[in-house]
């Protein structure tokens, strides 16, 4: 592993997941004193460091988690995130599993597994809850149906404006309307006119089906469900 940063604002919660790692990051960077409570300051660490593996509080994403890891994981696709976190629900995970997370942990858990789930997700497992699995599965086959149904309207991207196209692609790498309108340098008013002329052109009601597009287009966007169905799904202990 060329380096690992645990990123915390508390520094009990480091000194415990170090601990656990203890045995197996002696030649590795471990970067602990992120004491942080502002994801932006996070943001500029992996820039500059672009760590394999980043074990992340869950209290630093905020309110919308699944976005904040998908903005982590654009500033650094190579990083495997694994969130360490209280009690989520499984539809809190699911969507940072979407949003390319590739393990979920207790900040509690017993520190030999601590290890564990990052030898996993180094080695390109997937470290989640047992229940994710058959939906992810599901997910999959749904995906993989609906792409080969679009590969016949790929040709409707052709209708697009360059900055349609550009718009498109941002809602396939999950931007919300607003870090779109910024990126952008327009309004969420014109982000949204813009949104209605791309459904209409390519015949689809809704953003979901525009990602689904855009994911069987090679030169195009992606969905930012970063599995495959070659992957082994690694099981934590219930």
């Amino acid at each position: 592993m060329d380096n690992l940063i645990l990123a915390s604002s508390y520094q009990d919660r480091l000194t415990f997941w170090k601990e656990g790692l203890s045995d197996f990051v002696s030649n590795t960077l471990i970067i602990d004193r992120l004491i942080i409570d502002r994801l932006d300051t996070l943001r500029d660490e992996v820039v500059r460091i672009k760590p394999e593996v980043l074990l992340l509080d869950f209290d630093l994403l905020g309110v919308n988690a699944s976005n904040g890891a998908a903005s982590l994981r654009r500033l650094c696709s190579e990083t495997k995130i694994i969130i360490m976190a209280g009690d989520i629900s499984e539809n809190v995970e699911w969507e940072l599993v979407k949003a390319g997370v590739r393990g979920c942990c207790k900040n509690d858990m017993p520190q030999k597994f601590i290890k564990q789930a990052v030898m996993a997700v180094q080695q390109g497992e997937l470290w989640i809850r047992r229940s994710l699995a058959c939906r992810l599965i599901d997910e999959l086959g749904k995906t993989t149906s609906k792409n080969k149904a679009y590969r016949a309207t790929l040709g409707l991207l052709n209708k697009l404006t360059q900055r349609e196209y550009d718009i498109a692609v941002r809602v396939g790498n999950g931007e919300n309307n607003k870090q779109i309108a910024q990126a952008c340098g327009i309004t969420e008013r014109t982000v949204k006119a813009h949104l209605t002329e791309i459904f209409q052109k390519l015949e689809i009601s809704d953003r979901v089906n525009l990602a689904l597009v855009l994911s069987s287009d090679s030169g195009g966007g992606v969905v930012d469900l970063d599995i495959s169905l070659n992957t082994r799904l690694t099981q934590p202990p219930s």
